[in-house]
């Protein structure tokens, strides 16, 4: 876990941070989430937040508490999956001559388009990924158009998804290595 900025003697004075529950536990969509620090800013956004709506449907507000209070361990389970996903693909990339930065705190992984596809464009180069390799991703463009010579691989997976993805990937980029 990274540290807390809150660990800084003076913090709490100044600053908050945010959590959510989305990934480290598993409730993506269920727009859970919670702010601590400096007592003035959280209850200024406390009264914000009550003129946008009317708070978490109870029976989610109820499943997040067991889930924090039963299940303290699950964000670094999830952690454990998500660095074992990707390390499965980045290796394998590496294997197939696909060379790719290993992220540090995220579920997704952001890949340059190797350079002999690059000028196709991050749109035509996921349709060919799908089409002759079965294996989906975003295209960078999507993010910006600086970004139309990256793809965005999403693990969502488990391992033995992921393997079969490198190989087919293997097979359709025969330009590679």
């Amino acid at each position: 876990m990274p540290p807390s900025v809150l660990q800084v003697e003076g913090a709490k004075d100044c600053a908050v941070e945010l959590y959510t529950l989305t990934k480290s536990f598993s409730m993506a969509g269920w727009r859970v989430g919670f702010l601590v620090g400096n007592r003035e800013v959280v209850a200024a956004l406390a009264k914000l937040k009550s003129y946008l709506d009317y708070g978490t449907f109870q029976p989610i507000q109820i499943a997040s508490i067991v889930a924090m209070n039963e299940a303290p361990e699950y964000p670094k389970e999830v952690n454990d999956i998500y660095l074992r996903r990707r390390d499965a693909l980045c290796d394998g990339l590496a294997r197939i001559g696909w060379e790719v930065e290993k992220p540090r705190g995220t579920m997704f992984v952001w890949a340059p388009i190797p350079e002999p596809y690059r000028e196709m464009g991050s749109l035509d180069f996921c349709i060919k990924l799908v089409k002759e390799a079965n294996v989906a991703v975003s295209p960078g463009i999507g993010f910006g158009p600086d970004s139309d010579d990256h793809v965005r691989f999403a693990l969502v997976e488990n391992d033995q998804r992921i393997g079969q993805a490198v190989r087919n990937l293997r097979r359709s980029l025969d330009k590679l290595g």
